[in-house]
């Protein structure tokens, strides 16, 4: 089965979200200054990077909006791995009724807008963003949704300082993937969604490679 990677590429000084920092990327040890410890034609790179856990394609933990929320450690596999997806074409601000009828409980609930077209311009950051309404993020709640990922800079509104979907969603144990990529070429459903960040106690945000797998 074909291999969809739904991330975008962490680059030196990109921007991801505006206002916050872009990752610094270099290297603590290189090739030649390797070759001191090693043995004639034995070389080794190791690189080292400096970032905000918002950068690129990430996942939100409840830690992210909560206090008492679990972080990235306390998060089961169950909740990030091979889910089945459902693809939510939407456009502008998402509501409630964009999941009538669609069978949620137990998928990661991918909202495809398109605004991954604006990556990497200012455009991107504009706050006339596609974003997701309390009684959308309401609903995916009741529907039993397991994770929900936008290819859009944020899945709330960024026009004021409120953040109903990160509340409602974060607040029922529910993950967010923001800044996805590719979604046009999933089906709307029968693929299964992978977003897994690493397992770093005391953070709530981290990047992923996501990916989806479709039959």
């Amino acid at each position: 089965m074909p291999l969809v990677d739904l991330s975008h590429d962490i680059e030196h000084g990109m921007l991801t979200y505006p206002g916050l920092p872009g990752p610094e990327i270099g290297e603590h040890l290189t090739f030649d200054a390797s070759r001191e410890s090693y043995a004639a034609g034995t070389e080794f790179a190791i690189g080292r990077i400096s970032m905000v856990a918002n950068t690129g394609t990430y996942l939100d933990t409840p830690a992210h909006r909560y206090r008492d929320g679990h972080d990235l450690a306390g998060l089961a596999l169950e909740r990030c791995a091979d889910l089945p997806a459902v693809v939510v074409d939407a456009d502008g601000v998402v509501e409630a009724d964009a999941f009538a009828g669609l069978a949620v409980s137990g998928a990661a609930v991918l909202l495809r807008t398109g605004w991954d077209r604006h990556w990497g311009t200012d455009r991107y950051g504009d706050p006339a963003h596609p974003s997701l309404t309390a009684e959308g993020a309401r609903a995916l709640v009741d529907g039993g949704a397991v994770l929900v990922g936008i290819d859009s800079v944020n899945i709330d509104a960024t026009t004021t300082g409120e953040r109903p979907a990160h509340s409602l969603l974060l607040g029922a144990g529910i993950p967010v993937v923001e800044h996805l990529t590719n979604l046009a070429e999933l089906p709307t459903t029968g693929a299964r969604f992978t977003a897994v960040p690493p397992k770093v106690r005391g953070m709530a945000t981290f990047p992923v490679r996501a990916f989806a797998v479709v039959p």
